[in-house]
């Protein structure tokens, strides 16, 4: 894949997650209504229930300035996602999807901080017997899998490096004397 390959993934997972958190979003606030009310759609495994978050991930709030405080954090981890992915090479296609996923996860949230004051929309709430995750979008998701999937990536790029660098070690080493044999 080319340089321009790689733009063109990395901006398109951005977008579609975008898009895809934008219209879940509309549908939530449109179908969900009131807010706090779950509605099953697995049993009580999986259900959509409303909810706005003013802080950042896990209700993390910093009092009444944490719709700006966390829409800057937000800015400055697109910008940093950017220069990350103008880094990759054409070789590195699936570090520009995750880069792609967690910067588009970042900008749909970020739209939130913008659009409302209520914060981001959350709809998405899992659990079972009495244990629920904290509720979340798409935008998240995304965010949480290009996350997972850039430390996996990070990880593997460091053993390749570490292997590399052992092979580099056993050439650079002198030859060990081999012991008389005996016939």
């Amino acid at each position: 894949m080319s340089g321009m390959g790689n733009a063109r993934l990395f901006w398109g997972a951005a977008a579609s997650v975008v898009v895809i958190d934008a219209v879940t979003k509309q549908l939530a606030e449109r179908m969900l209504f009131p807010p706090h009310m779950p509605h099953r759609i697995i049993g009580e495994f999986v259900r959509f229930t409303l909810a706005y978050n003013p802080g950042a991930a896990f209700s993390m709030s910093l009092g009444p300035y944490s719709r700006f405080i966390f829409g800057g954090f937000a800015v400055i981890a697109l910008v940093a996602l950017w220069h990350l992915n103008r880094r990759t090479t054409p070789a590195e296609w699936l570090k520009t999807l995750a880069l792609g996923l967690a910067w588009g996860g970042a900008a749909g949230n970020l739209i939130d901080r913008i659009r409302s004051p209520l914060g981001v929309v959350d709809f998405i709430d899992i659990g079972a017997a009495g244990v629920r995750f904290w509720t979340f979008n798409v935008a998240d998701s995304a965010v949480s899998v290009g996350a997972v999937l850039l430390g996996w990536i990070i990880l593997q790029e460091e053993r390749q490096q570490h292997r590399r660098l052992l092979e580099q070690q056993a050439e650079a080493a002198p030859p060990q004397p081999q012991p008389p044999s005996s016939a």
